[in-house]
């Protein structure tokens, strides 16, 4: 039995859904789907310049699954640019996540806020330490950072 695909953890999601070459109606383009998955791993990786494995962690995958996911986006994105298609974003598996991470430093009992998608924070805000954990999503319980 083939084992179900996990939600990818996506942080941003597009305003725009489409792209398309400029002075050719759409209704005469081919088109290639750009899965909201695989967008989020070009932003990650090309716009962001994380490395798969920090950008895997962000989306809940392996470094491996990652590497495949952007592949897949570039290949698409290449096909469009090259052979003047249209791209449209929709679709895959995934999973919006909040746009903030709530810290707790060990240290000074502070807790901060860090957007989404920024990476880990490098000291505490108040005592500068770099003894803290990212608390979870669901409780109050520590998680290391």
């Amino acid at each position: 039995m083939v084992r179900p695909i996990k939600d990818r953890l996506v942080a941003f999601n597009p305003d725009v859904s489409y792209f398309k070459p400029r002075g050719i109606p759409l209704m005469e383009l081919e088109e290639v789907v750009l899965k909201v998955d695989e967008c989020e791993a070009i932003r990650l990786a090309d716009l962001m310049n994380l490395s798969h494995e920090e950008a895997g962690k962000q989306m809940g995958v392996s470094r491996a699954t990652f590497g495949r996911i952007v592949q897949r986006a570039r290949k698409s994105v290449a096909d469009a640019v090259i052979n003047g298609k249209a791209i449209r974003i929709e679709g895959g598996q995934y999973r919006l996540v909040d746009d903030v991470r709530l810290f707790l430093c060990r240290r000074c009992s502070q807790t901060w806020q860090e957007p989404l998608g920024t990476g880990p924070p490098q000291e505490c805000p108040a005592c500068q330490g770099t003894e803290f954990h990212r608390m979870s999503e669901n409780t109050t319980e520590k998680e290391p950072s």
